[in-house]
């Protein structure tokens, strides 16, 4: 004998609305982007303008003097 299934009702005010993305959030997203293009950018020039060594050795130099 199989049990019963009843199905289950849910209140749909309860659940919040979607909504777009507001002012503030679209403009955070946006300029996060900006800044990794910005950056990507940046790094492709600076290979382009120093070479792979140079440019490998500068990353190295940097982290190395966080640290």
């Amino acid at each position: 004998m199989q049990p019963t299934v009843h199905p289950v009702s849910i209140d749909e005010s309860a659940i919040p609305a979607r909504r777009p993305l507001g002012g503030v959030a679209f403009g955070i997203l946006v300029g996060g982007v900006v800044l990794a293009a910005a950056t990507l950018l940046g790094a492709a020039v600076l290979w382009i303008h120093y070479g792979t060594a140079v440019f490998f050795e500068m990353i190295a130099s940097g982290i190395a003097a966080c640290f």
